[in-house]
């Protein structure tokens, strides 16, 4: 390795640090692999870690083995590498923070004769779009008050019409699609429509005003909707006494952390005031750093795509590659990026009202259930806290209409949106849960993995998945539950199901009423339901048209065709003759009528 280090070459690139097995420890970035290299190590007289590193750094360099490094064209070619790598691989002395949602922006084209007010999370081209956020949460529910409390065009395609709708009767629009609407009479709503947008608590008094209407009236179900509308609201607002006397845009994030985990908070102050601000906790480990947390914070949150609004950043701590960020920040906005640390004065302020915030937040309680995942963390030796976890599980009916599903557990709640199903082609268990995994190891690149795998299945499912993850030079905790077997069968008997759980660190038979195993079975019912729904959806698909199959003269094409046009096997079954004629000829759509119990016409 020594001589690897002496040989690296004076160009920009990202170097890996390995351990004695293989596994990636750490991934880093520089502008000059041999200069940074070299500054870890002293190379006479033997190879060794500087003794100025930190504790953290010296750690990792005395596990290190091997070393591996890629070149670039320059130093931002090199920070992208390094973030997306990171995300796929999962280095054991790396960051990851799970990237930023996309939050979403509220907008309004001045130039059209009846504004609309719309959500956004990408710039929309024209000349007097106005844009209000970013909002963490309460954007919908903000735009959907909008149009209950105003009289505006409800629908884009409402001005296509040359009648007024439903809207007009109900006197939620002024019907400027039949009647002539001056544009002096819409502006005002617009006008008070921005004002709320500016002011929530101005609209949260007219919602409540209206609420009290509705349970007044005794329509209480209509009130409960406005008031947990009004709590979402409330949310996405942020009180603060700091008066910027200005009208200035600044994006603020700051960071603090405890002796198990950290909080990242982010302020949003447009146009002199605070209108939004969102936090995030996540763990801290031994091998925790600063600097590249914020970096990473910064690299989740703006992404790769240029935001409706770019304000300067302010950030509370002078984190080591923050000109490198700039620099890629520069190049997606198509602008200077300012990323200051402020000392002093109004900025300083905000930087200040942060990171109070993130310390005040650290106080709070942690939630059960991450206290039960810190519980699984402890019992199973992971490496980090299991977050966000992905559980697997696949279905069949005597080897037909064979399914994979994937569950996503993030942050205390099923996260549907996430939840993958896979047509599988294998015939055994083994090899259908590999191709499963190994399709989801393909999809790293744009889906990071996440803390966890679950798998439903042994110690033999469960390293199938280690070494799969290993072949692709990714590192993460895996686990795997099994039913308990008792004369060669499966024990399943109701409140006393003694599920087997299998990890790195061996094999647990835990009590039934233990709450870290029921948690475990929780995850793998719902993959198990998640499955053998899919499967179910699968095999009616199948059977229907192996039903159309059975018709003389009816092939694949024309199933495809059919599905093409209507959708649904349903929708063919309650499809009319003349269609079915313009698709698949008169004698085909006759036995297709006949099959499915309706009389063609002769």
């Amino acid at each position: 390795m020594i001589d690897q280090i002496r040989s690296l070459p004076h160009q920009a690139g990202i170097y890996q640090y390995l351990d004695a097995s293989g596994r990636i420890l750490y991934i880093g970035k520089a502008k000059n692999l041999s200069k940074r290299v070299k500054s870890y190590f002293n190379l006479t007289p033997v190879l060794s870690p500087k003794s100025t590193l930190s504790l953290r750094i010296q750690k990792m360099l005395s596990e290190t083995a091997g070393l591996h490094y890629i070149i670039v064209e320059n130093e931002h070619d090199a920070l992208i590498l390094e973030n997306s790598l990171i995300k796929q691989l999962k280095p054991k002395y790396n960051i990851l923070l799970r990237d930023d949602k996309t939050y979403p922006y509220l907008y309004v084209d001045l130039d059209e004769p009846y504004p609309r007010f719309e959500l956004t999370r990408k710039i929309i081209k024209g000349k007097s779009i106005r844009y209000f956020g970013p909002f963490s949460v309460g954007a919908r529910d903000i735009l959907d008050s909008l149009y209950e409390l105003l009289r505006l065009v409800q629908k884009k395609s409402c001005l296509k019409g040359k009648k007024a709708c439903l809207f007009y009767q109900m006197e939620q629009c002024l019907g400027p699609c039949e009647f002539p609407v001056p544009r002096a009479s819409y502006a005002p709503m617009v006008e008070q429509g921005i004002e709320w947008i500016q002011n929530k608590q101005k609209l949260i008094e007219r919602l409540e005003q209206k609420m009290e209407f509705y349970a007044e009236s005794l329509r209480f179900e209509e009130a409960l909707v406005l008031r947990d509308r009004c709590e979402r609201i409330r949310r996405s607002e942020f009180t603060s006494q700091i008066d910027l006397a200005s009208r200035d845009n600044y994006d603020v994030f700051a960071i603090e952390t405890d002796e198990t985990r950290g909080c990242i908070v982010r302020l949003f102050i447009r146009e002199g005031r605070v209108v939004s601000g969102t936090h995030d906790f996540f763990p801290v480990t031994p091998y925790f750093s600063l600097d590249e947390a914020y970096e990473r914070t910064l690299m989740g949150f703006y992404g790769n795509e240029k935001p409706p609004i770019i304000a300067p950043i302010l950030c509370a701590y002078p984190f080591e590659s923050r000109e490198w960020v700039a620099e890629h920040l520069c190049e997606l906005f198509g602008k200077k990026a300012l990323i200051e640390i402020p000392k002093r004065g109004i900025k300083q302020e905000l930087v200040e009202l942060a990171l109070t915030n993130a310390r005040e937040l650290l106080r709070t309680p942690k939630p059960s259930k991450e206290q039960l995942l810190g519980q699984l963390t402890e019992l199973f030796g992971l490496e980090s806290l299991p977050l966000r976890i992905e559980v697997f599980d696949n279905s069949h009916h005597g080897g037909t209409a064979t399914v994979g599903a994937m569950i996503v557990y993030d942050n205390g709640t099923f996260d549907k949106s996430g939840y993958r199903t896979f047509h599988l082609e294998a015939r055994d268990e083994y090899a259908q849960m590999r191709e499963m995994l190994t399709r989801r190891i393909e999809g790293f690149a744009t889906n990071p993995p996440p803390d966890l795998w679950v798998i439903d299945g042994g110690e033999t499912l469960r390293s199938l998945a280690v070494d799969l993850l290993s072949s692709g030079g990714v590192h993460l905790d895996v686990i795997a539950i099994s039913k308990e077997k008792i004369d060669a069968k499966a024990h399943r008997a109701k409140g006393a199901a003694r599920d087997i759980l299998h990890s790195q660190s061996g094999l647990f038979r835990l009590e039934s009423t233990d709450k870290r195993l029921q948690f475990v079975q929780m995850l793998r019912d719902e993959a198990h339901r998640s499955a053998i729904t899919f499967h179910k959806k699968t095999k009616v698909k199948h059977d229907q048209a192996s039903k159309l199959l059975s018709i003389h003269g009816i092939g694949q094409a024309k199933i495809h065709k059919l599905i093409e046009y209507f959708g649904t096997f349903e929708a063919i079954a309650q499809s009319d003759f003349e269609t079915l004629c313009d698709l698949v000829g008169a004698n085909d759509a006759k036995n297709i009528q006949n099959l499915y119990g309706k009389s063609a016409p002769k």
